[in-house]
């Protein structure tokens, strides 16, 4: 698989790649030759060339470990509602006492040594392929909230319209890896049916990977049943075809639900990521190293069985931990102490052996405003800096996960570009170097003429399809827009240049007959 990325601000083949200067004229033309505008030029994964940043020297990271061992060995994790796996645990050499599972010290890790470093999850298109692990990183759009602020500044309940129009989303961002999961919950299509939709939109709207239902251990068996569909059913058994959502009910507790779809995916050979949902001070404690101890924990006991339930099958070390306000209780983001969890278990998964999920766009404001861009930035930045190898929520977020949001997907999507170059690193190359430039100008003169200069710039930087570096003069004349106004225009010109990647017909009429058949299987529930 080809992974040499191209330039973020290349336009697509459909464009022609000329920049008008007709009757848009000056820089609003210019930039908007730099928008993707069909389905043309996307950016491979990362593979990062910066190294990653650690907050835990030996003796920090051991001690972590060591008070996850105690935690898992005397006081344990929950598996409720779910006896097979409490006589799974027993089978394996834990010890059971009604729902609760200790673990012998070293189990949890000797049972894991099975799981891979590294996996590759398969796309339909096989150049949309993503390895998940090492130096790979891979972006993923917002997953699961039910509330959309729509292009017309307007905060509703998501319907599947706006679900399958974030998929066509990610599938024309350039800077996005990955299809993703929930990207909204269409609260207009019925409970128990609305993941039937959902992923028949992943698979047809979009050839990149995507993520499966873990709302009810069915749901998941939906999901295998269509990926059989899509890619058949041995390719389906021998690789991994999509990734799948297991959060812990933290603290220190694995709810039926969760663990009926990770049993279904684990062995069909699918990926879970198994993460704890955090909000310190609420479900961990208020310090950092008290919640990496109890992250660490348990992800130690679901990783870990996923291994009992087939060995090899992939999993991901996963953590999603944020602040809360201790006046209010509400959660914060962007705020260093979620930074420093995301450091501290990016490296415990290092050390552990598994690839690694957190981070993304996360904010808490309301609007695409400087909130949103501050909180987001900051929680990027320390994801990316961290060694993360899936970064979900990575375009789109708002309100702390309650709102997905159309203008605010674009905008985080262009930074996304800007992280992508970002970790490409330094360029040391014959033409890296520039040695040729430096001789040509000489002491006293400009570069702007110089040849490597004429060679080299119009790749030579990242160039953000919504910022405006113009003068207030220019600014003014073509509008005064603020950056979410240029960014709703963008995304309205996706939309309306969307057009699906090809699907083999006798697939897509399989994967509609199956969604038929299962819909009027029974009756619609709302609950």
């Amino acid at each position: 698989m080809e992974n040499d990325t191209v330039e973020a601000a290349e336009v697509p083949a459909g464009d022609g790649g000329r920049r008008s200067r007709g009757a848009g004229g000056g820089a609003s033309a210019r930039r908007a030759a730099r928008v993707q505008t069909g389905s043309g030029p996307k950016l491979a994964y990362i593979r990062r060339a910066l190294p990653v940043y650690e907050v835990l020297d030996e003796a920090g990271a051991a001690l972590i470990e060591a008070n996850a061992d105690i935690v898992l060995e005397e006081i344990g994790i929950e598996f409720r509602d779910d006896p097979e796996a409490l006589a799974m645990w027993r089978a394996a050499g834990a010890n059971v006492s009604g729902e609760r599972v200790r673990f012998p010290k070293g189990l949890c890790r000797e049972i894991l040594k099975t799981a891979p470093r590294s996996f590759v999850q398969h796309a339909r298109n096989p150049e949309n392929s993503v390895e998940i692990g090492g130096n790979a990183t891979v972006f993923a759009p917002v997953y699961g909230p039910p509330f959309v602020r729509d292009l017309e500044g307007v905060r509703r309940y998501a319907t599947i319209e706006d679900f399958r129009n974030f998929v066509k989303l990610a599938y024309m961002a350039p800077a996005i890896h990955h299809s993703g999961g929930t990207v909204c919950e269409p609260v207009d299509v019925a409970v128990n049916k609305r993941h039937l939709d959902m992923v028949h939109a992943h698979m047809t709207l979009s050839d990149k990977p995507f993520m499966g239902s873990v709302t009810a251990p069915e749901r998941a068996e939906d999901t295998v049943a269509m990926c059989r569909i899509l890619f058949g059913e041995q390719f389906v058994d021998e690789n991994c075809v999509v990734i799948n959502l297991i959060n812990a009910n933290s603290p220190m507790t694995f709810d039926g639900t969760m663990l009926g779809a990770l049993k279904v995916y684990a062995r069909a050979n699918q990926a879970c990521i198994v993460t704890p949902f955090i909000l310190a001070g609420a479900m961990s404690p208020v310090t950092v190293a008290g919640t990496l101890t109890q992250v660490l924990a348990e992800v130690l006991a679901g990783a870990a069985f996923t291994q009992l339930c087939r060995p090899g099958a992939p999993v991901v070390f996963g953590t999603f931990a944020s602040s809360i306000s201790m006046q209010s209780g509400a959660p914060t983001f962007g705020t260093p102490e979620p930074s420093l969890v995301s450091y501290g278990a990016a490296q415990l998964a290092r050390r552990l052996g598994l690839p690694f999920r957190t981070g993304g766009s996360l904010c808490a404001s309301k609007v695409p405003d400087a909130q949103a861009a501050y909180e987001s930035a900051n929680t990027l930045n320390s994801t990316l800096m961290a060694g993360t190898n899936f970064v979900l929520h990575a375009a789109g977020w708002l309100e702390g996960g309650l709102a997905a949001c159309y203008e605010k997907f674009v905008m985080d999507c262009d930074q996304l570009g800007a992280m992508q170059a970002l970790m490409r690193g330094v360029d040391l190359s014959e033409n890296g170097q520039a040695m040729s430039a430096i001789c040509e100008v000489g002491p006293g003169s400009h570069y702007l003429g110089c040849q490597h200069t004429q060679d080299n710039f119009q790749t030579a930087f990242y160039r953000s399809a919504i910022a405006d570096n113009n003068s207030f003069e220019q600014w003014s004349a073509e509008g005064a827009q603020r950056a979410e106004t240029r960014a709703n225009t963008i995304c309205r010109r996706w939309l309306e240049a969307y057009t699906p990647p090809p699907l083999d017909p006798a697939i897509a009429e399989a994967l509609a007959a199956f969604v038929a058949r299962r819909k009027a299987s029974e009756p619609d529930a709302f609950a």
